[in-house]
């Protein structure tokens, strides 16, 4: 275990100001992990454990059986009077009526209150409109590359250590945590453990949340994209795309798939940018996914996707880490891979290069 301390500091700007902390992002990428490390900050830092409460909602024993108001009243009564009280609701969407229990927490006087979902529809659900204004939101990502050479123990005092060599591995095997731990045990492990992500994700945040029921259109369409990353598409040209290969899904569908690919965060998808007109554009976005390591397992370990849009989707993630907002574009000297900005200046990427705008 490391210290995530980016986000740690995030949540800590945020501590016992009476604004709800809510950590998305995908299975597995470390959301719970981050609670837990939080929580021993604050152990650390001289709160008691009778002050905290930790609720991971993918054990049943924490579920099973129980309604938003038991589990309201069940944590109401275990709070300390006239003292701060933390509460830790893990993977908090597996709960029907989640909604009223977080409001109702937030009401609460003496509650600091941290929850974690899986899924982006947490926030536009009806969460959003209850708590409007009283949250913020902290994206989790899987390991950035520094965080991958420490989980390794990697000695980067050392002024010969082959970077190059280690950035091979974390682009081509995985960056999620439990994955890099895996590594020891050979590749096979890595790939199993990844399969197993991927499956997980399409099952319970997909699948079963939106009754799917065309899987082999559902499965074709995240390989396209995955095969594709970095490149510019729309529904329609991906619907096109897989018709000329005897696979027709209709530009709709595709539509709604990507939707729900970006809901559960496997891709991110990236908006285009006129430039000159200075506004967003709603065609022709491009999409990365959460792990480049999961190309194996859409594409295969015989890659189809190029070098150069691997390292592309490297540098975005790196950019979200960053806390930079990110469109494409396009100028008369040629596209712009990224266009960012953040609260004190704003540029443009192409390929490698960095240019202000």
């Amino acid at each position: 275990m490391i210290d995530r301390a980016g986000y740690i500091s995030k949540l800590l700007s945020y501590k016992d100001r009476g604004i709800i902390k809510v950590v998305t992002g995908l299975r597995r990428s470390g959301k719970s992990t981050l609670l837990g490390l939080f929580g021993d900050y604050l152990l650390r830092g001289g709160v008691v454990s009778l002050r905290m409460q930790f609720y991971n909602f993918e054990l049943p024993e924490n579920y099973l059986g129980k309604t938003w108001e038991m589990l309201y009243f069940e944590i109401k009564s275990k709070l300390q009077c006239d003292t701060m009280n933390y509460i830790f609701l893990d993977e908090i969407q597996n709960i029907v009526g989640f909604e009223k229990l977080v409001d109702g927490l937030f009401a609460t006087a003496g509650v600091d209150l941290y929850i974690t979902g899986s899924n982006a529809n947490l926030l536009s659900s009806e969460l959003a409109t209850l708590l409007s204004g009283r949250y913020i939101e902290i994206s989790i990502l899987p390991f950035s590359f520094s965080e991958y050479l420490e989980y390794r123990e990697i000695d980067t005092s050392n002024r010969y250590l082959n970077y190059e060599l280690l950035f091979f591995d974390y682009v081509n095997e995985t960056s999620l945590p439990q994955g890099v731990e895996l590594r020891v045990a050979g590749y096979d492990k890595v790939f199993e453990y990844l399969q197993s992500v991927y499956d997980t994700v399409i099952e319970k945040d997909v699948m079963q949340r939106h009754d799917i029921h065309e899987k082999r259109a559902f499965g074709n369409i995240a390989k396209y994209v995955a095969a594709n990353i970095g490149s510019r598409m729309s529904p329609g040209s991906i619907s096109k795309a897989l018709k000329a290969d005897s696979q027709a899904v209709h530009h709709a569908t595709v539509e709604k798939f990507l939707d729900y690919l970006v809901e559960c965060f496997l891709l991110y998808r990236v908006n285009r940018f006129d430039i000159r007109g200075r506004k967003q554009l709603a065609t022709q976005e491009k999409y990365y996914l959460v792990d480049i390591g999961l190309l194996n397992i859409l594409v295969g370990r015989e890659k189809t996707t190029d070098r150069g849009h691997m390292l592309e989707n490297a540098v975005y993630l790196e950019l979200r880490r960053r806390g930079y907002k990110i469109w494409t574009g396009t100028l008369r000297s040629g596209e712009i891979d990224f266009y960012v900005k953040n609260k004190n200046r704003r540029c443009g990427i192409f390929s490698g290069c960095v240019e202000h705008i």
